[in-house]
């Protein structure tokens, strides 16, 4: 979790196969015998990321001939982070999976409106895959959500304090962390010695710039905690007693 693309995102990894074939999306030879790793009791991230996101390119050729207004409507109430959360991840991928910080686009990696305009152009598609994941996502989230509502049982969720550097969180909202000119952390999130690491941690999350959330009545995180919230039950932010201190 501290290592999310995005605070508000959903793994794509979770999106239930069976459910896209019974949305018609996908059928079931186009998924059932692809190569998911070796030991079913393990998860294997890096043929995880080969085969997943092919399967899931595949629902979304079915899915793209007609966009729902569902889909454009659930967009729409996400606005505030999906947009660049999809552009995000849509850069991310036209630069090998590097860190934003390599990116060879100026103007992308310093989030300007003229670049952002220009990759949406180029690329849309791509931009309403990612999405389409989030869409698909949250359906299906929503409805185990609510079977589990129905049998009196409520979901903890829990939230990690620190957003990971190389987020959409930081790169669209690079005035709310410490960073240099460059989008580099000036600082990073880590703790001190103690009895469990007697040579300390080193998160490498940055740190926020609390007086400019301040300015903003803490907009960034209202969103992030209201959002949440719509998820889960209860929540629990990891660690509360730093954020309280704070």
């Amino acid at each position: 979790p501290y290592q999310s693309p995005s605070a508000f995102a959903g793994n794509p990894y979770f999106i239930d196969l069976d459910t896209l074939r019974r949305e018609g999306l996908l059928k079931k030879g186009e998924y059932e015998n692809e190569a998911y790793g070796a030991n079913p009791r393990r998860v294997d991230y890096a043929a995880l990321y080969e085969t997943r996101y092919k399967v899931l390119r595949t629902a979304f050729e079915r899915f793209s001939a007609w966009y729902p207004d569902d889909y454009y409507r659930f967009c729409w109430e996400n606005r505030d982070w999906i947009e660049d959360y999809a552009l995000f991840m849509t850069a991310k991928g036209l630069n090998g999976g590097r860190a934003y910080l390599e990116w060879e686009d100026e103007g992308l990696r310093l989030h300007k409106k003229e670049a952002l305009d220009r990759l949406y152009a180029e690329h849309e598609k791509e931009v309403h895959f990612w999405k389409f994941l989030q869409y698909e996502f949250t359906r299906q989230w929503d409805a185990l959500h609510a079977y589990a509502k129905s049998k009196g049982v409520s979901i903890l969720g829990d939230i990690p304090i620190y957003v990971s550097a190389d987020s959409a969180d930081v790169w669209a909202n690079r005035e709310l962390f410490l960073l240099d000119e460059n989008g580099v952390p000036k600082d990073v999130a880590g703790c001190p010695p103690d009895y469990f690491s007697p040579d300390g941690q080193l998160w490498g999350n940055p740190l926020y710039a609390w007086d400019a959330h301040e300015k903003t009545k803490f907009a960034w995180w209202v969103r992030r905690i209201r959002f949440a919230l719509a998820q889960f039950d209860s929540l629990r932010i990891d660690h509360f007693r730093g954020f309280d201190t704070y």
